[in-house]
């Protein structure tokens, strides 16, 4: 339901996946790297309406049986591993020039 949308806090896109496994090893330590933008090819003619819209995003993991810098050779047992984002689209308030 589209109310539902609006309570505080709640996310207006959010997108998320999950992984299992009974075994997972590491032949070396892997290099990872978490880089969040936002980018948008608007209608000419939205534009400037959007000129009024900002948003805030997140990201968030969860990890189960596994550590956040697992080690080489090590055989990690029964693992899960839940990623989400989240963005929250809002109109900007004015500015106050005191």
């Amino acid at each position: 339901m589209a109310h539902d949308r609006d309570r505080a806090g709640e996310p207006d896109v959010e997108i998320g996946a999950a992984v299992r496994a009974r075994r997972l090893r590491f032949r070396r330590k892997p290099r990872v790297e978490v880089d969040t933008h936002a980018y948008s090819e608007v209608d000419p003619r939205l534009a400037r309406e959007l000129e009024e819209i900002e948003g805030d995003g997140s990201s968030h993991t969860d990890r189960e049986n596994l550590p956040e810098e697992v080690e080489p050779g090590v055989t990690y047992r029964d693992v899960r591993v839940a990623w989400r984002a989240a963005a929250r689209i809002e109109e900007k308030r004015p500015r106050r020039d005191d």
